[in-house]
């Protein structure tokens, strides 16, 4: 059975959030809220809290995982990216959207797609999830919460508790968030390719 911690969304209680990151570094699965939705999340490198990532939303070798991030500070420790690239992601994060760009050696090789040797950055603009990066003190693996047979994340956190509490090492209740998920950027060839638009607009993108 899973932990529910209430998390004010404007003023997280540090409390709850060192509680919530002991969960997270002792090999837990948390779900929480972001600037577009909810997202499921581990620790970087844990392997098997991966794994039941993967059971939990079914997903395949071919998903791209996303590195939760506070701010660009360790971009080029999981990423390749040139200046131009660089100014890029500066002028829109913190916000709504998924870079998908080559990854570093640094990132475990589970996490990296399997064929194109990628992976997603995002750099969220919520208090919750900034407070809980801050604690953690590095990225965290994460995943838009989109359950086997939906279309869209699920976005109301009562919801995710009786479908996920089992599931789950931790809920974190803050609040309805957007139903919509990040607009992705593929960003690997030097032109941004706009393959999923969500919450963040994508026209400076096209």
């Amino acid at each position: 059975m899973s932990q529910y911690f209430e998390v004010h969304p404007d003023n997280p209680q540090a409390r709850l959030i060192r509680s919530a990151v002991d969960i997270v570094r002792s090999g837990g699965v948390v779900v929480y809220p972001t600037d577009s939705s909810y997202a499921i999340g581990c620790q970087l490198d844990d392997k098997n809290a991966l794994d039941r990532i993967r059971r939990i939303r079914d997903l395949d070798d071919k998903h791209n995982f996303t590195l939760m991030c506070r701010d660009l500070s360790d971009i080029s420790t999981y990423a390749r990216v040139d200046n131009t690239m660089y100014r890029v992601l500066r002028a829109h994060t913190p916000g709504p959207y998924t870079f998908i760009l080559r990854a570093t050696g640094e990132v475990p090789r589970r996490l990296v797609h399997a064929k194109r040797k990628t992976i997603g950055i995002r750099v969220p603009q919520h208090a919750i999830t900034q407070a809980l990066l801050a604690e953690l003190g590095e990225p965290m693996m994460s995943s838009t919460l989109i359950l086997p047979g939906h279309d869209m994340p699920l976005n109301d956190p009562w919801e995710i508790r009786e479908r996920l509490e089992k599931h789950v090492d931790l809920i974190i209740d803050g609040g309805t968030c957007h139903i919509e998920p990040t607009t992705v950027v593929v960003y690997t060839d030097g032109v941004p390719e706009v393959v999923r638009v969500g919450q963040g607009d994508p026209s400076p993108f096209e």
